[in-house]
This record gives C-alpha cells, sequence and structure tokens, in this order.
C-alpha cells in the first residue's frame, strides 16, 4: 500500500499533513489530511474524524477549523478525509449542481449507475481508510471517535450507528438529520441508490434508530438558530424525536445567532474535542 505525502508543516509541535492513496474503494486516488500531535512521538495516540459538507475538500476543517492547538494539548490525531472521488472519468452532475456528484458522495455506497463504480463513500470510511490509517501513523485504532459538519454530520451519525463498537463518541455540527426528509437527501439517495425508499435506511439516521441502531454513549449536537438551511434541510428536531423513542440519550445545543458556517464551527470546536477526548481516555482506563 503506496501512500504519498502531498505536503506537511510543524504545528503546535505536531505535524499537519496531506496525502494521497489509490483508493480499492473508489477507484480513484484520494487525498486526505491529518494532524499528528506532538504525543505520538511516545507512542499511539487516539483518533478523531472529521467528515466534511457539500463542495468540502479535506482543505476545510484543517484550514478553518482551528482544531490543531487543542488537539495538540489533548494528543489527539484529527483525519479529514475527501467528500466524494475526484478526477479524470469520475462522473459528475451534469446540471453542475453542487448537492449531488463530486464534493457530494453523502458517505454512501452507490448502487445506481453510472455513479456505483465510484461513489463508495461510506466503505471507504468505514473500511478502507481505517486500515491506511493504521498501516502508516500512530494511531491508537482502539480509541476512536467520530464527528462532522452538514453532509458530513449526517455521516457520522450513520457510521458511527453502524459501526457502534468502533467508536467510542461521535457528534455534529448542523447535521442532516433525516435525508430521507429533506431535499439534499431525496435526491443525493434516489440519484445513488434508486426509487426504493427501503434501501436509503440504511443513510438515514433516524431510521437507523428506528430500525434498531444505537451508539454506547450520548450523541452530541450543535445546531445554530440562524442557520439558512435549517427549516428544509438539517432538521434536527427529527434526530430529537428519534432519540428520544429509542432511548438514545441524546445533548442538542441550539445556538442563538450562529449560521452554517466555519466561524459556527470553529466556536464550539474546542467543545467537541474536549467532549471526545473525555469518552477517548474513559476508553483507555476500562483497557488498563
Amino acid at each position: 500500500m503506496t501512500l504519498e505525502i502531498i505536503a506537511t508543516h510543524r504545528l503546535f509541535e505536531g505535524t499537519q499533513g496531506f496525502y494521497r492513496h489509490q483508493s480499492s474503494s473508489t477507484g480513484t486516488a484520494m487525498r486526505f489530511a491529518v494532524y499528528t500531535p506532538p504525543q505520538a512521538a511516545d507512542g499511539p495516540v487516539p483518533v478523531i474524524w472529521f467528515l466534511s459538507g457539500l463542495t468540502c475538500t479535506e482543505e476545510n476543517f484543517t484550514v478553518k477549523a482551528g482544531a490543531q492547538r487543542l488537539a495538540a494539548d489533548l494528543g489527539v490525531m484529527l483525519i479529514a478525509p475527501d467528500t466524494s472521488p475526484r478526477g479524470e472519468g469520475v462522473p459528475d452532475d451534469p446540471d453542475g449542481s453542487y448537492d449531488f456528484g463530486v464534493g457530494a458522495g453523502f458517505y454512501v455506497d452507490a448502487t445506481q449507475e453510472p455513479w456505483a463504480a465510484n461513489y463508495r463513500m461510506y466503505s471507504y470510511i468505514a473500511h478502507e481508510l481505517p486500515e491506511v490509517i493504521a498501516a502508516h501513523f500512530p494511531a491508537d485504532m482502539a480509541r476512536q471517535s467520530i464527528m462532522g459538519h452538514s453532509m458530513g454530520g449526517h455521516g457520522a451519525l450513520t457510521i458511527a450507528l453502524k459501526n457502534p463498537a468502533r467508536f467510542r463518541s461521535v457528534s455534529a455540527f448542523a447535521p442532516i438529520a433525516s435525508p430521507l426528509n429533506c431535499p439534499w437527501g431525496q435526491k443525493a439517495l434516489a440519484g445513488y441508490l434508486g426509487e426504493d425508499r427501503a434501501a436509503w435506511r440504511a443513510y438515514d439516521a433516524c431510521a437507523l434508530l428506528e430500525d434498531g441502531h444505537r451508539v454506547p454513549t450520548e450523541i452530541l449536537v450543535d445546531q445554530g438558530e440562524a442557520d439558512p438551511f435549517l427549516a428544509e434541510q438539517l432538521k434536527p428536531e427529527l434526530l430529537e424525536a428519534a432519540c428520544e423513542k429509542a432511548g438514545q440519550r441524546l445533548t442538542l445545543r441550539r445556538q442563538p445567532d450562529y449560521d452554517h458556517s466555519y466561524f459556527f464551527i470553529a466556536s464550539f470546536i474546542d467543545d467537541h474535542l474536549l467532549w471526545h477526548a473525555e469518552r477517548l481516555n474513559a476508553a483507555a482506563l476500562s483497557h488498563s
């Protein structure tokens, strides 16, 4: 397995790196970013994944969120994958829209043509990229957490719900709570998976909760109340209702005056990192 180093930068006594490898899941070269904290010089460190939203790459969170300073203090590795396959021959929305195709993989494994050959972001994030990380980085893969924003919040929730033994905690910023019930999700799931809505349930956090999936700790969600996508696309009230019905613990914080941008994420990223680190450290103690 060959890993190409695109660039590395010294940052808070650790290393911010950008990497590329050939993916068997997507059939394309895939890029991702890793912040390795200084504590990794003494042995493997816990991992926090961040899944980004529509139109984003691995650079958005890495450059805009301001997460590395606290990650260095806490001794946690930050991993930010790209949001879709890219490159020559990868199909894109013929209408050129931002919410489907390149930059909008929705963290699903597509079954419909022409998307099925490349758009396998669930398998890539849940299975292939963790193997790459384990092989090439000083990561404690027994201690992983996951979070994300918007489309990536949807991805973080669904991947955690389907892999509860892998992730010690899950959080989200303004997640698409129920793709089955919003225009973004309906367009993406119909395009990637076809018109059978039963197949969509595997990629909807609310449906997964209804179908018996749980995570071992509470879910943390921050939602800006000035988010322009709140009512039509995000619908956190659906997640709140699904968690209550399922007995799944949820902390949903509605933040007045905050929008959907990385200014919102940067304002609360420390809360999320501290929240994940507490649970990652508790996992370490339980195995000591």
